[in-house]
């Protein structure tokens, strides 16, 4: 994993406290990490803020980013609206490697109501520190690119 990257992390309230523990984590690898929110525990919607993390991604301003929910399906849909972003939800060590050497993804979604925090620290590592296979793989995420051309 190199050694400092720049992350855009956001959560709803059922991933806050998973996300409270991943930033003071990632801080302390020393990687720069923009917590987009939420806050608090109070109850929030979150597709603004996992869109605020995928737009990051996509601007460049970030080099990966991570949305946590209670399950972390409705984070990574929300990610994904946002051309140009591949967010995967990942709540295993096998599926985060995946998601990064088959499908280059750029955002990692984990389920704070699946995983506990040490499962976490290992998927978040696994996936910050798996390399892009390239090759076949690389013309399979060129065509998911070209997918968002047509709708």
């Amino acid at each position: 994993m190199p050694s400092s990257l720049r992350i855009a992390i956001g959560s709803d309230h059922a991933g806050y406290e998973l996300k409270q523990h991943l930033v003071a984590m990632l801080t302390a690898q020393g990687h720069t990490v923009d917590d987009q929110g939420t806050y608090s525990t109070e109850s929030v919607d979150y597709p603004p803020i996992c869109a605020g993390v995928g737009r990051t991604v996509r601007d460049g301003k970030a080099d990966f980013g991570i949305v946590l929910g209670g399950s972390g399906q409705g984070e990574q849909l929300a990610a994904n609206k946002v051309r140009g972003v591949r967010a995967a939800l990942c709540n295993c060590l096998y599926t985060a490697r995946m998601a990064r050497s088959h499908n280059d993804a750029n955002v990692l979604s984990m389920g704070a109501r699946v995983v506990g925090e040490g499962l976490a620290e290992e998927i978040v590592t696994t996936f910050l520190s798996t390399a892009f296979e390239g090759g076949r793989h690389a013309r399979r995420v060129a065509q998911l690119s070209e997918l968002e051309n047509d709708f």
